[in-house]
């Protein structure tokens, strides 16, 4: 990551777990939540959202905390996982290297079994999410917090999904690049007139927070979006180190492939409200969550939107479950007077469980 807090996935958004742990039931259709603050049921401290990073936010030894508090989670989740996709995705995870971790088909599940292991974590110690939202890649650990996806179907498809986005670079090179200081309308203005002027694709991918878009496109194009920026008065317009060109029209090549691979899983009606990043609404079955997957391949991120929708609807407290702290200053920066917690690490965890866990008497 070239800035803390650009999220470039595919450049970098109450129940429990029973997603979590793959079960094959899942509760009556959760509902958006009403758009009210902190309500009687909820107590002072109102709704809690769980936010799942993208890709951007992997590190080596992420999870080893994790592991070394709850030596389960091997046989629950890592060893599985290894058998299921065929690589040693969990000693990837623990101890790289790096340049294998940036590599998008492995970036994409080791971030996601990552966030996955965390949300069991918190799970255990009683800290269970009212409303749900991921970050791109993120979506589809917050699917398996809603109880929407078996956490295995996840671990495939996003693999499978890591694969295909970086084999679109492969034959068209492209590049992404973080701009900020400018309004949102003024990037799609300057992306637009440089798409007219090469003739070569240049989108804003993720509109990340006010005043910091991320723009992806083929490679010649986005360099001249990243000068024309600088022109415009931007503070920054930072090329990312991605695998490929996401969220633009360069991945629209992949979406009938991707489709089929969709049509091959299991998606259940969500248990928890589940907020779209690709229409920063509800998405409210399962039919409506398949289709934002496959649009999403190409698709914006309009994760301020997403995030000024579950404010709006009684969320006070923000929790990003995963590695990295990206989603929690966009957050704080969205909506600075609500509350941010992150998961990264061992401190931060601890943070976060002293906030939000029930207390022994509480539980009892």
């Amino acid at each position: 990551m070239t800035h803390t807090d650009t999220q470039h996935p595919e450049a970098t958004a109450s129940s429990a777990a029973p997603a979590a742990t793959g079960s094959a039931t899942a509760p009556a259709t959760a509902a958006a939540p009403a758009a009210s603050g902190a309500g009687e049921a909820e107590g002072e401290r109102g709704k809690t959202a769980f936010l799942f990073p993208g890709q951007g936010s992997q590190k080596v030894g992420m999870g080893l905390d994790l592991v070394a508090a709850r030596p389960d989670l091997v046989e629950t989740y890592y060893r599985q996982a290894d058998d299921i996709l065929g690589i040693p995705l969990s000693k990837l995870c623990w101890e790289g290297p790096e340049d294998a971790l940036r590599d998008t088909a492995i970036t994409q599940p080791a971030v996601f079994l990552t966030s996955l292991v965390t949300l069991d974590v918190l799970g255990d110690r009683g800290v269970h999410p009212d409303v749900v939202a991921g970050h791109s890649l993120g979506e589809y650990t917050a699917l398996v917090a809603a109880g929407v996806l078996d956490w295995r179907d996840a671990l495939r498809l996003v693999r499978r999904r890591g694969q295909l986005m970086a084999g679109v670079n492969e034959e068209v090179p492209g590049a992404m690049a973080a701009v900020l200081g400018l309004d949102l309308a003024t990037v799609e203005e300057i992306c637009a007139e440089v798409a007219a002027e090469t003739g070569q694709v240049a989108e804003v991918a993720n509109d990340n927070e006010p005043g910091q878009s991320v723009v992806s496109g083929e490679a010649g194009a986005i360099e001249k979006v990243r000068e024309a920026a600088q022109r415009a008065g931007a503070m920054k317009a930072i090329a990312l180190p991605v695998g490929a060109p996401f969220h633009c029209a360069l991945m629209r090549g992949i979406e009938e492939e991707f489709a089929a691979e969709l049509d091959q899983v299991t998606f259940r009606e969500p248990s928890t409200p589940v907020v779209s990043g690709v229409t920063a609404d509800y998405a409210t079955s399962a039919r409506g969550i398949t289709e934002a997957l496959r649009r999403q391949l190409a698709g914006r991120v309009r994760w301020t939107g997403s995030v000024r929708l579950m404010a709006a609807s009684g969320v006070t407290h923000f929790v990003e479950v995963g590695p990295g702290k990206v989603l929690s200053g966009l957050c704080r920066r969205i909506v600075p007077d609500l509350a941010s917690f992150t998961t990264g690490d061992e401190r931060r965890m601890a943070k976060t469980l002293d906030a939000l866990a029930p207390t022994a008497a509480a539980a009892a």
